[in-house]
């Protein structure tokens, strides 16, 4: 006997067959009551509430969602949310190799219609009560358009103020010592010049040289730290994304190795010319797959895709590692939050003011024990000389 509470509409609709004609108009007039009650109840809160299929079909949406997206619920009603919103379908479990997992998805976007706002979504799948009743999403619309700029003033001036306070005084401490080094390793190179000890002399300068060569490369370190925490407005170049990437994979080619990580890398020879700062979308790559193979275990697979729209060149990067918690995954991009030991909580922070600055956006969507979809978002160079021109 099954433990699950019955209500009494449950035990009445169980019996609707022998109900007459009386008690079903009755119960038509109680359905449509309840329907009312929680239309009003949805229909009161600010954050837009979507029901939608797999397929992206909307089959419910209240009047904030209504109001965001800009047409009325019968306009609303049998639409695609895909269509409306481009760019925003999941890949519902094709890159993380288990079409079964429907993914949870966390992402920030812009609609430019009925005006420019920013939209934070949040999107989970669920599956009705009954035997048989396919699964769903359920999408939470927040219109963050004037929290954007506060937050991110806030995060400015407050978080990241003390990061950059802290990097400053590292940078103060290991500048001194490696000015001091840097000083006395000239002084040494000039007094072995006037040394006629012609063997033992060549054999110091190497070893001075080699000194020179790493200090150089610590003030580097340095100088690259500072930049990775408050990254310069981006300097943009003709870029392909896809070259960009495979420098940065062939840098990491030896840590991946070691962890005995399989990368699959399938990049269209011709994407579309983006405008970038490479080295910052260096950064962008490199701490995407520094996280996703920090989630995997030895053995795990990386998977890279790239597609091209009319607007965007789209890059995914795909992991086989535990997956995000839902209540982590709309937390991912807050400073300091982090899942990591030791870790600082600052590197898709980093990566997403990154893509902000270059007009692109980045999405994540995961699954517990499935793993984690990255995706990159850049406009094509073509597009940016059309919004010049419009």
């Amino acid at each position: 006997m099954s433990g699950k509470k019955h209500s009494s509409l449950d035990r009445v609709l169980g019996r609707l067959d022998s109900l007459d004609s009386v008690n079903l108009a009755n119960l038509v007039q109680r359905l449509a009551r309840e329907r009312g009650l929680f239309e009003d109840i949805f229909n009161a809160l600010q954050e837009g509430v979507l029901v939608i299929s797999t397929e992206g079909e909307i089959e419910y949406a209240n009047s904030a969602a209504q109001r965001l997206i800009g047409l009325g619920a019968d306009e609303l009603t049998g639409q695609t949310l895909w269509r409306l919103v481009p760019g925003l379908r999941p890949s519902l479990g094709g890159a993380l190799d288990d079409d079964s997992a429907l993914p949870v998805v966390a992402r920030e976007f812009e609609l430019t219609y009925p005006e420019l706002r920013t939209v934070r979504l949040y999107l989970v799948p669920f599956r009705g009560a009954g035997r048989g009743v396919a699964r769903r999403f359920a999408v939470i619309l927040s219109d963050i358009t004037r929290d954007k700029q506060s937050t991110e003033e806030r995060i400015e001036n407050e978080r990241t103020s003390s990061v950059l306070l802290l990097a400053a005084g590292v940078a103060h401490e290991l500048g001194n010592p490696l000015n001091s080094l840097t000083i006395h390793l000239q002084l040494i190179e000039r007094k072995l010049k006037k040394l006629k000890l012609a063997r033992d002399a060549e054999s110091l300068a190497e070893s001075i040289r080699v000194c020179q060569q790493e200090v150089s490369r610590l003030d580097g370190i340095v100088t690259n730290f500072l930049e990775a925490i408050r990254p310069q407005p981006p300097d943009l170049t003709e870029t392909n994304l896809g070259e960009v990437l495979g420098e940065v994979l062939a840098f990491q080619q030896r840590e991946l190795g070691d962890r005995g990580i399989v990368v699959e890398a399938e990049t269209d020879s011709d994407l579309p010319t983006v405008m970038a700062d490479r080295n910052q979308v260096k950064q962008v790559f490199f701490n995407i797959i520094k996280n996703a193979v920090e989630a995997m275990k030895p053995g795990g697979r990386l998977r890279i895709r790239s597609r091209a729209d009319d607007d965007n060149v789209h890059l995914l990067i795909g992991d086989s590692g535990s997956g995000i918690k839902q209540e982590d995954l709309v937390r991912l991009f807050q400073p300091y939050h982090t899942t990591k030991p030791g870790g600082n909580g600052l590197g898709l922070m980093i990566v997403q003011r990154i893509m902000r600055e270059h007009g692109g956006q980045i999405g994540i969507e995961s699954k517990e024990g499935v793993g984690t979809l990255v995706t990159v978002q850049f406009p094509r160079k073509d597009r940016r000389v059309r919004m010049l021109q419009s």
